[in-house]
């Protein structure tokens, strides 16, 4: 602590009124300082921006950094918005400012930056590329000066294809200053702390200085203090009935794991006169914001949420956290969780109300790994040929041409954005996304074509979203709806639930994606296509059988919920789980092997043993579907010759992986096929012992 700024160290004691820092946030002071690559690792609310705000600030005035110094990136809008005021404030206790910049951030806004430079730029990933394939943007003088950069919920990143996104920018602007970025990640728990920081190093790693700092409570195997209870309550609307009766004048917040579910939750509490509020991705940013401050300064309210509110937003203080089902992960869970026991005193606490058995069973599931002190490694997707050849033609629009022989230089030898990528180089050419003069490479009508709209905006995002209609009442926004919603034949008015209330469509602009509505009563659906691959992990599902077999999860359970479990287990459990490994069941010519391997393994599992796998059928998280006339030596026989492969991809897989169009159709499928595959765990499962079991239904 005594390395940091003297001016810093008043503020703290005296501005924040702070006694002490918090550990980690002494034992950061030297690494940052030293300039070394670090990994901060705390709960929610563990102070891991201010852990790496202060000695950032400490080196800026004694280095006498100038210009953007620092970036700060987070993966979303909202939690930009929320820290820029906070981390502006700790930089004018220095002279210094700061500024967010994104995709809502106005050309009068960005125009003054320009001009007048912050010395720490929040941003995200996205936002930083189009910054740096603008043309309204000197690349050296506006981003040239730049020493760290601080990667908020980097495990967020590091777990998708924004975390590819994400390295590949950072080589780039590490050639724009010319000069090594110390690379600042700030992370939930996570199960592989060491080589999540050696994947954020890039092509840094091994030859800079890295270190994990992190409370020794946080790479502990035991799980946290909490107050964690479970309930069954088997529908939305008695979701809704036990929220508006417990906890009358807390502050509650409800995470959901999908839009519909939030949209049907919230209008069912408020048909029950409960003050709510609204949070997810389809409702517009005012209309989020609204709730969010709303929601902030209130008391004896819900605000109910998908995800969006588990990455680190200030809501302001909370009383309990309630879970609808379950998340898919340890690690989600454990986000949420660090939502309370905020004060002084105050305990962390949970309560998950499971609306259908399945998530009762995964939710038990979950705390069982939870109480095991176990989480998620987390690990980048596999082979991101896609995002290479996105990286080639960001490059080419940056650059204006691009050598033919050197364009892979841009990257630092980061893999796989290296001379692997030669094939797709060569694809990218030869269909015309780049043109090729005289040993350089210019931007082609392809990628006019393809990615042109609103200045290569749509290069820039290395995702893509399903198609939705912008919901207008009057002309206010509300926010965005599947376009199902509008396609459907449904008898009466149409009508759609959005942020919590009823609107009748009035209006449907095919053309411009836009519908107009007006506020009624009662009936509205709710409803939006998921993307990506869905599924449960390996670790998960045989918790979930551990369950079954008679392991409870170290929370409370309700009466309700360990009534139904009880009746899980002796209705379910005799057909799915056996103590001794795997089981095949055959019900008339209904043959399944409950493998409780997950949806990926399965998917693997059902491709590799072709010969007796039934191929018309989608893969589960908890079996695989076998041939109807399978003999239990026509199973040993495919066992025994079974090398794994990886699973079937259909076409409408390849057509949702973003920047497809500019791979070899081979090497899209191909990507696909190894992001569905679970290799480890297929083979686990392959090598168990199974038995044959016959069930009568008479």
């Amino acid at each position: 602590m005594a390395r940091l700024h003297p001016v810093v160290l008043h503020h703290i004691v005296n501005t924040l009124g702070w006694p002490d820092l918090r550990p980690l946030q002494r034992r950061a002071v030297g690494p940052v300082l030293d300039g070394d690559d670090v990994l901060l690792l705390a709960p929610t609310a563990g102070g891991k921006t201010e852990a790496a705000i202060f000695p950032v600030l400490t080196a800026m005035a004694e280095q006498e950094w100038t210009g953007i110094s620092v970036l700060y990136l987070c993966p979303l809008k909202a939690l930009l918005n929320n820290l820029a005021p906070r981390v502006d404030q700790y930089a004018q206790w220095l002279g210094r400012s700061a500024a967010p910049w994104h995709g809502d951030t106005r050309e009068s806004e960005r125009r003054r930056i320009r001009l007048n430079t912050p010395d720490i730029l929040l941003t995200t990933p996205e936002s930083l590329e189009s910054m740096l394939i603008s043309y309204k943007t000197d690349h050296a003088e506006v981003l040239g000066k730049i020493r760290a950069v601080i990667v908020d919920e980097v495990h967020a990143f590091a777990g998708d294809d924004r975390g590819w996104h994400l390295l590949a920018v950072l080589e780039r602007l590490t050639r724009v200053t010319g000069n090594p970025i110390q690379r600042i990640g700030l992370s939930a728990t996570v199960g592989n702390p060491h080589q999540l920081l050696t994947w954020l190093q890039g092509a840094g790693a091994g030859i800079r200085p890295a270190q994990v700092v992190a409370p020794e409570a946080t790479v502990s195997a035991a799980a946290p203090a909490a107050r964690v209870e479970l309930d069954y309550v088997g529908s939305i609307e008695n979701a809704a009935k036990v929220i508006a009766s417990l906890h009358l004048g807390e502050k509650r917040l409800v995470f959901c794991d999908s839009r519909s579910q939030v949209e049907q939750l919230g209008a069912a509490l408020r048909a029950r006169d409960v003050t709510t509020f609204l949070s997810h991705a389809s409702l517009s940013a005012d209309e989020r914001r609204r709730s969010e401050q709303a929601f902030a300064e209130a008391r004896d309210c819900v605000i109910v949420s998908t995800s969006t509110l588990e990455l680190g937003i200030d809501v302001g203080d909370l009383d309990r956290v309630i879970q609808i089902d379950s998340p898919a992960s340890v690690a989600s869970f454990l986000q949420r969780l660090g939502r309370t026991g905020r004060r002084p005193g105050a305990e962390r606490s949970c309560l998950f109300l499971a609306t259908k058995e399945r998530a009762l069973l995964q939710a038990s599931g979950l705390l069982l790994l939870w109480g095991r002190g176990w989480v998620e490694d987390v690990a980048a997707p596999p082979t991101p040929r896609h995002l290479v050849a996105q990286q080639i033609l960001a490059v080419a629009l940056q650059e204006h041409r691009l050598g033919n022989r050197l364009w892979a230089e841009q990257w630092n030898g980061l893999p796989p954005f290296d001379r692997s990528g030669e094939p797709i180089l060569r694809h990218l050419v030869a269909e015309g996304f780049l043109d090729e003069d005289d040993g350089m490479l210019f931007i082609g009508p392809e990628t006019e074509k393809r990615f042109g709209h609103r200045h290569f905006m749509d290069l820039t995002a290395s995702f893509t979203a399903p198609p939705q209609f912008t919901v207008l009442s009057g002309r206010a926004e509300i926010g965005r709806t599947d376009p199902s919603v509008l396609t459907e034949d449904r008898p009466g008015p149409r009508r759609l639930l959005l942020a919590g209330r009823t609107w009748q469509v009035t209006y449907i602009d095919w053309k411009r994606r836009r519908c107009f509505v007006e506020p009624a009563e009662g009936g509205g659906i709710a409803k939006w296509t998921a993307g990506g691959i869905a599924g449960l992990s390996f670790a998960l599902t045989r918790a979930m059988r551990d369950v079954l077999l008679g392991t409870d999860p170290p929370v409370t359970l309700t009466r309700r919920a360990s009534t139904r479990l009880e009746q899980l287990r002796v209705e379910e459990a005799p057909e799915s789980v056996h103590p001794a490994g795997p089981v095949i069941t055959r019900a008339g010519t209904d043959v399944r092997w409950w493998t409780w391997a997950g949806y990926r393994a399965n998917a693997t599992l059902t491709a590799t043993l072709s010969s007796v796998a039934d191929q018309v059928q989608r893969p589960t998280d908890l079996y695989v579907r076998l041939r109807e006339d399978l003999t239990p030596h026509m199973w040993k026989a495919a066992r025994a010759e079974a090398p794994l492969v990886l699973p079937e991809v259909d076409p409408r897989a390849v057509r949702g992986l973003k920047f497809s169009v500019a791979l070899p159709a081979h090497l899209a499928a191909a990507t696909v096929a190894a992001r569905l595959a679970d290799l480890d765990s297929a083979e686990q499962a392959l090598g168990e012992a199974t038995r044959f079991s016959v069930i009568d239904r008479s």
